[in-house]
């Protein structure tokens, strides 16, 4: 007993406080946790249309289309249809077989897509796709054709 009485005396710590640490350590989670809300947040939202033949497409040059005229390609704000053109030629020129998907708003107008397809023609893309989101069907049931 005399022992211990005498090292609470000295102001000697006998074990780590781990306190100062859980407190760092929830702090950074919840800055985290709020710094990845807000990324999500500025992510472009698409209303994708839907279609019942969809298939997923190995992604390598995107381009996405906002019904508000903003463009994107590969998550990057375009400034003019000089730059899609410009970008994608760049990308060509990387990959010989490199493969575009064109995602649309429904509200955006046919001609502007058909104009961004023409730029990915123009700098040599043959392999373009369409996103779309897939139409929810029974399982086992084939989709219903259009008449």
């Amino acid at each position: 007993m005399a022992a211990s009485s005498q090292q609470e005396e000295d102001g000697t710590i006998s074990g780590i406080n781990v306190t100062p640490l859980v407190d760092i350590t929830l702090v950074l989670l919840i800055i985290f946790m709020v710094t990845a809300k807000i990324i999500v947040s500025q992510s472009l939202p698409l209303d994708l249309p839907k279609a019942a033949s969809g298939q997923q497409v190995q992604t390598v040059f995107s381009i996405q289309l906002r019904a508000t005229g903003e463009t994107q390609v590969d998550s990057k704000k375009v400034g003019n249809d000089e730059a899609i053109l410009a970008l994608a030629r760049e990308a060509r020129a990387k990959n010989d077989d490199l493969r575009a998907v064109i995602q649309a708003d429904q509200a955006v107008t046919h001609g502007r897509v058909i104009h961004v397809l023409d730029l990915l023609k123009q700098a040599g893309v043959g392999k373009i796709a369409f996103g779309v989101t897939p139409i929810e069907t029974d399982k086992g049931a084939a989709p219903a054709a259009s008449k």
